[in-house]
C-alpha cells in the first residue's frame, strides 16, 4: 500500500478500539476470546512455554496405503532431502515405500507448532505433504445440496461427454495462470509508461437447457475427436434460479 499523494510505502499501525489511540508494540499483549468480549491474556514467556519444541526430524507412526489418504486433508507440499550421513536410509525408505505402495504418516514440530505429515516417494526423492488435522476441517454435511433426482437420459449423456473429454494422465503443464500473466503484462506496460484500460465485461452467462447443452457438447467433441477439451458446467431450467450457481465453501476451516 502506498500514499496516493507522494507514492511512499505505508506502515501498519494498531489502533485501540476503546481509546482510539495508536498502540505501540511494547503495550501489546496476546489474548484469547473465551466468551463474547471477554479475553484471557498471555505474556510472551507463557506463550513460549506452550510452544512445541522444534525436533528437526519426522517421527513416523505408521504406514498406510497412499490412496487411503483423502486429498481433502492436503495443506502444503515440501521436498525432502537427506541430512548428512543419511543417504542410505533416505534411499532405502524411498524404495521401500515405492515397492509397497504405501506412505509414512507421522508428525514433526517447527515454529512452535506440531504438524501432521505424510511422506511419499516421487521421482527418486521423498515428498512431505503437510496435512490438516480433522478438527481443522468442516464436515461435508454443512454444505447444502439438492435432492433433485437425476434422469437416466441426462446421466447417460453426461457420462458420454466425460468419457470423450477424458485423459488417462494429468498434465499440469497444459494449464496456465492467465490472471497472473495479465497482471504481469499490465505492470510491464505501466513501467514503460503506457496507460492501462479496462476490457469490456464478458457477457452474462445464460441458463440453458441441460439436455440441449450436453447434446451440443457431444456433437462438438465428435466432430473433432483428436482434440479433448474440459467439459463445461451448465445449469438446467429445472433448477431453481436461486440455486443455479452453487455457493463455494472451503474444506479447510482454519
Amino acid at each position: 500500500m502506498l500514499h496516493k499523494t507522494c507514492g511512499s510505502r505505508l506502515k501498519q499501525q494498531y489502533i485501540c478500539s476503546k481509546e482510539g489511540g495508536i498502540v505501540e508494540k511494547d503495550d501489546m499483549a496476546k489474548g484469547y476470546e473465551f466468551a463474547k468480549g471477554q479475553y484471557v491474556t498471555f505474556t510472551p514467556e507463557e506463550i513460549k512455554a506452550l510452544d512445541e519444541k522444534a525436533t528437526n526430524s519426522i517421527d513416523i507412526a505408521e504406514f498406510v496405503p497412499l490412496n487411503s489418504v483423502d486429498r481433502m486433508y492436503l495443506d502444503k507440499v515440501y521436498f525432502l532431502g537427506p541430512d548428512k550421513g543419511g543417504d542410505r536410509a533416505y534411499r532405502l525408505l524411498g524404495e521401500a515405500l515405492k515397492a509397497t505402495g504405501r506412505a509414512a504418516v507421522g508428525q514433526y514440530s517447527a515454529r512452535g507448532k506440531q504438524h501432521l505429515v505424510l511422506v511419499r516417494p516421487l521421482d527418486g526423492v521423498l515428498v512431505m505433504e503437510q496435512l490438516h488435522y480433522p478438527a481443522e476441517l468442516k464436515p461435508a454435511a454443512e454444505v447444502p445440496h439438492p435432492e433433485t433426482p437425476v434422469k437416466e437420459a441426462e446421466l447417460a449423456l453426461a457420462t458420454q461427454l466425460i468419457e470423450q473429454s477424458s485423459n488417462e494422465e494429468f498434465h499440469p503443464e497444459n494449464y496456465r495462470d492467465t490472471v497472473r500473466e495479465r497482471v504481469l503484462e499490465a505492470i510491464q506496460r505501466k513501467v514503460e509508461g503506457q496507460e492501462i484500460t479496462s476490457e469490456a465485461a464478458p457477457p452474462e452467462a445464460k441458463i440453458i437447457d441441460l439436455m440441449d447443452a450436453l447434446k451440443a457438447s457431444l456433437a462438438k467433441a465428435g466432430s473433432n475427436p483428436g482434440e479433448k477439451k474440459p467439459a463445461k458446467r451448465v445449469a438446467s431450467k429445472q433448477e431453481d434460479e436461486a440455486e443455479a450457481v452453487p455457493r463455494k465453501r472451503k474444506a479447510a476451516g482454519r
